[in-house]
């Protein structure tokens, strides 16, 4: 069981990575969303993004659905790690 939380964890904080470097590279309106590796980028981060965007609309132009996606998977990852944790604490 330990074995999962760990591999979750870990890949919650590979994902972050990967929706960070998607929201650093909207900065730059001259990157083509559809040449790679840009568009595998778009197609792994935005159906998650997408959830988010339609809680909270861009307001003036600024999109700030990442924050919630970045608080959500903050505190995904912090109970996975805290899984994880307890399941070292608990002898079998």
């Amino acid at each position: 069981m330990n074995l999962l939380f760990t591999t979750l964890a870990t890949f919650v904080t590979f994902y972050s990575y990967l929706l960070i470097i998607r929201v650093l590279l909207t900065w730059f309106p001259t990157i083509n969303w559809y040449n790679q590796p840009f568009a595998a980028l778009a197609q792994i981060s935005d159906p998650y993004l997408n959830l988010f965007r339609s809680i909270i609309p861009p307001l003036g132009g600024m999109d700030f659905s990442p924050i919630l996606a970045f608080l959500a998977l903050s505190f995904i990852g912090g109970l996975l790690r805290s899984l994880t944790a307890l399941s070292f604490a608990q002898p079998f």
